[in-house]
C-alpha cells in the first residue's frame, strides 16, 4: 500500500512541475510595450501586434497627464469611470479582447490622447 501511495504522490509532483512549467514558459511570452502616451497615443499602436499577457509601460509626467483604463464607452465618450494610474511610471497588463486608456486630465482624451488596444 505505501507502494500505491508514493506512485500517486510522485504521479502528482510530476504533473504539478509540468503545470508549473507550462505557465512559466507561458509568461516568458509576455512582452512588455513602452508606450508612447501622448497626443498621438492610437497612431502609436496601430500595426503593432499585442497578446494578452503583454505589459504596456506607460512612461509620463504625471504632473500633467494620467492614464485611465476604461471600457469602450470610457474611450468613445472620453469618460474616466475605469481604474486610474498616476504614478508617471505604469505596467498594465493586457487582457484579452480590446483594452482601452485615456488620459482624463485637462480635457486631453477629447484632444486624442486615448488608446485602443486589440490583445489576441
Amino acid at each position: 500500500m505505501a507502494q500505491g501511495r508514493g506512485s500517486a504522490t510522485t504521479r502528482c509532483l510530476a504533473l504539478g512541475g509540468l503545470l508549473a512549467a507550462c505557465l512559466l514558459l507561458g509568461a516568458a511570452d509576455a512582452v512588455t510595450h513602452r508606450v508612447d502616451w501622448s497626443f498621438n497615443a492610437d497612431s502609436w499602436s496601430r500595426g503593432k501586434s499585442f497578446r494578452a499577457g503583454d505589459v504596456l509601460e506607460f512612461n509620463y509626467d504625471p504632473s500633467v497627464h494620467n492614464v485611465v483604463a476604461v471600457d469602450a464607452g470610457g474611450y468613445y465618450g472620453c469618460g474616466s469611470s475605469g481604474r486610474a494610474y498616476s504614478s508617471g511610471s505604469d505596467r498594465i497588463t493586457l487582457g484579452p479582447g480590446t483594452n482601452y486608456f485615456i488620459c482624463s486630465l485637462n480635457g486631453h482624451c477629447g484632444m486624442g490622447m486615448k488608446m485602443a488596444v486589440n490583445a489576441s
